[in-house]
């Protein structure tokens, strides 16, 4: 497998060339002055989009869908519960050439696709809603889990497959908690602590449907002993578990040819679970960037192994912090979408998710 990297000034594009197929993993950031520049690059010239991630405003969804040629892809909007919902921060997409893919319906709605190949099946789910966006929040993020189990169902697989989540919730500080609560009720009744606890990203955003929250999920079933997926702990932080949240700090996923590492939402958090620094973003950032790098160094990776990155930013006029932080630290610039939007805790300041992939000698 080889990898190649496309960095641009408003955007960065990883590809892995697996021989017979292409994977894309495509981050943008805003041009300029027009909202809308940054999908003028979609529908993808070469290759199927499996799905499609945006951080901004709501009002600029109608519009988008329609600069897209209606984007009938599966797509998670979302715009964070600081933002102004004047602007369009950033966007990510995966992009599939050279191999078929399945869409997934759910309610009339496209929300995932699905593909394989020699190692696994493969479904990546957009844009999941709760069927009733009138019920109370904790009955809708039931309603929500449900609804991942059944877009799986679709093509032939459950819960027990899923990695990695993506969660957004509506107004996240005034329900944190029964959000938190009615997630491991469902994961209990699942048996999922029994097995692979997947990766996850909690962040406060508002949707379009103004649902309490907004979905996506990644589950891959493997086809051969030669696939292996493990839960990776943080060498710098305790498990989220022991402050009842019910996730993994990073999954990793082994194929014959590379190695996947999913790692989860990450701030500023000390080892028995306490946020550090609540007034210095520069310090957040910093003790982040400690986090996620020890994480990878764990794994035999550094930063030029990411394909993929967000980071999540209270006050997106944070960004340039962060870059200048990065430089400090010798990182090169990150394929990575910002998203102005609120993190978990009223005293955390700045999030970050990444993905790297290393290859197989």
């Amino acid at each position: 497998m080889n990898v190649i990297r496309q960095p641009l000034t408003d955007s960065d594009a990883i590809t892995l060339d697996r021989g017979g197929s292409q994977e894309r993993f495509i981050s943008l950031r805003r041009k300029g002055p027009d909202e809308l520049s940054i999908f003028d690059d979609f529908p993808a010239a070469s290759g199927t989009v499996v799905a499609q991630m945006v951080f901004g405003g709501c009002r600029f969804h109608d519009a988008a869908r329609a600069r897209m040629a209606g984007a009938d892809w599966p797509l998670l909007w979302v715009q964070g519960d600081v933002c102004p919902g004047t602007h369009v921060a950033g966007a990510q997409a995966f992009v599939l050439d050279g191999q078929p893919v399945r869409r997934v319906e759910l309610a009339g709605r496209v929300v995932g696709s699905s593909w394989s190949d020699a190692d696994a099946d493969y479904c990546l789910l957009a844009g999941l809603l709760p069927g009733d966006v009138a019920a109370g929040r904790g009955a809708q993020t039931q309603a929500c889990f449900e609804n991942i189990e059944t877009a799986l169902q679709k093509v032939g697989m459950d819960f027990s497959h899923v990695v990695r989540t993506w969660l957004y919730l509506d107004d996240l500080l005034s329900w944190y908690d029964e959000f938190n609560a009615a997630r491991t009720a469902f994961f209990q009744t699942r048996g999922v602590f029994d097995r692979l606890v997947p990766a996850s990203t909690g962040i406060g955003a508002k949707n379009p449907a103004g649902a309490a929250l907004v979905a996506g999920a990644l589950a891959i079933r493997p086809k051969h002993d030669g696939v292996r997926i493990r839960e990776v702990v943080s060498p710098l932080q305790c498990s989220a578990t022991e402050y009842r949240s019910s996730f993994s700090r990073a999954v990793e996923m082994e194929f014959p040819d590379h190695r996947a590492l999913l790692i989860s939402g990450t701030a500023s958090i000390a080892p028995g679970g306490k946020s550090l620094y609540p007034d210095d973003v520069v310090k957040q950032i910093h003790l982040t960037l400690d986090v996620v790098e020890a994480i990878l160094t764990s794994r035999g990776m550094d930063w030029p192994n990411t394909t993929r990155a967000v980071g999540y930013f209270r006050d997106i006029g944070d960004l340039p912090a962060f870059e200048a932080c990065c430089r400090e630290r010798g990182i090169a610039p990150l394929p990575l979408a910002p998203a102005h939007a609120t993190v978990c805790r009223a005293d955390l300041l700045f999030e970050m998710e990444l993905d790297a992939i290393a290859t197989t000698a």
